[in-house]
């Protein structure tokens, strides 16, 4: 993953007029409430990067952390209440999209506080606290690129997808994917499942491992999961039928050397880095949205000495041609 600094973005969470700053805090000594995802710490993917990024904070800036693991339901709420309640975290994390109705009524509990919500369901008709950042990414577009490559690097015209909680977050993932693959190469098919409809979706490696084998079987060579701990089922299965897979999120080669194609990347690691930073240097500014893209590099696909050697020079050109083009707004990546 090319982990650039994003300093547009950070501009973006720096700045701000008329809004409420967090003026009286310490300049060491922060100490940070986050509550994971599900799947929780040791995902290999989503969580484990926004994990990075605390560790990172606690290396160059001297903040110290408390997480939580998830728990069903109101689990999540009563434990962002809780870091809410304490009088030495000035702010607390959301991981992933199920937060969005807790953290924002949370939020609105506590306006003295200040929250951070990485992947927050963003609805324009509905304003955002004036404590809280909506961390969102365009998903969609990383996605297109490695649809793109995967449908170029097919030998049998036939890739797979494999979400896992139907959602409007995993249909970004699903949407780009098969329009890439469809742009790049018209003939190819797209097979398309789920792991489920509720949030443990996220965390069945076994039912990850039965759709990608039945996706194997149904001619697909390569599959794209973005199903959390469910897709580490995935790359069992890429092992297991010699074939090829994709990671998301994180660079996920090590997870599977030799059988994993690439990996759509999303610095999460780096936003909630730089929310962190804001908070010590007095800066952070709530009521906005902060948007993540391949323009910015918040979005990527990994292209390394670990793949260099798997993907055709011509290839990996045709997939730089459209991340251009996406860029320069020549392609308009669907997203539903």
């Amino acid at each position: 993953m090319k982990h650039l600094v994003i300093f547009l973005a950070a501009l973006l969470l720096l700045a701000g007029c008329g809004q409420k700053k967090t003026e009286d805090l310490p300049k060491k000594g922060l100490k940070i409430g986050l509550v994971f995802d599900v799947g929780g710490r040791g995902d290999k993917s989503f969580n484990d990067a926004a994990y990075r990024g605390l560790e990172k904070a606690k290396r160059e800036l001297g903040v110290d952390y408390e997480y939580v693991e998830p728990g069903p339901g109101a689990d999540r709420e009563a434990a962002l209440r809780q870091f809410a309640s304490r009088a030495d975290i000035p702010l607390i994390f959301g991981i992933g999209f199920i937060f969005t109705d807790d953290i924002t009524n949370v939020a609105r509990e506590f306006p003295d506080k200040n929250f951070a919500c990485v992947d927050y369901s963003v609805d324009p008709a509905k304003p955002l606290p004036r404590n809280l950042v909506a961390l969102e990414f365009k998903e969609e577009e990383g996605s297109f690129l490695v649809g793109a490559l995967a449908s170029l690097m097919t030998k049998t015209n036939v890739i797979g997808f494999v979400g896992g909680m139907q959602s409007p977050l995993i249909k970004k993932f699903e949407t780009g994917y098969a329009a890439g693959a469809k742009t790049a190469n018209p003939a190819c098919k797209v097979l398309i499942a789920y792991a489920g409809i509720t949030g443990e979706a996220f965390k069945n490696p076994g039912k990850g491992k039965e759709i990608a084998l039945g996706q194997y079987a149904g001619g697909a060579d390569i599959i794209y999961h973005a199903s959390g701990v469910t897709g580490l089922g995935v790359f069992e299965a890429a092992r297991e039928r010699h074939a090829l897979a994709i990671g998301v999120d994180s660079d996920q080669y090590h997870e599977a050397p030799g059988f994993i194609l690439t990996s759509m990347t999303k610095i999460v690691d780096t936003s909630v880095f730089e929310s962190i930073k804001a908070i010590q240097n007095n800066t952070f500014v709530g009521g906005k949205v902060m948007t993540f893209d391949l323009k910015s590099r918040g979005i990527d696909y990994v292209y390394d000495d670990n793949n260099r050697a798997l993907i055709p020079d011509s290839v990996h050109s045709a997939v730089e041609r459209l991340r251009g083009k996406i860029i320069a707004g020549e392609i308009v990546v669907p997203y539903q």
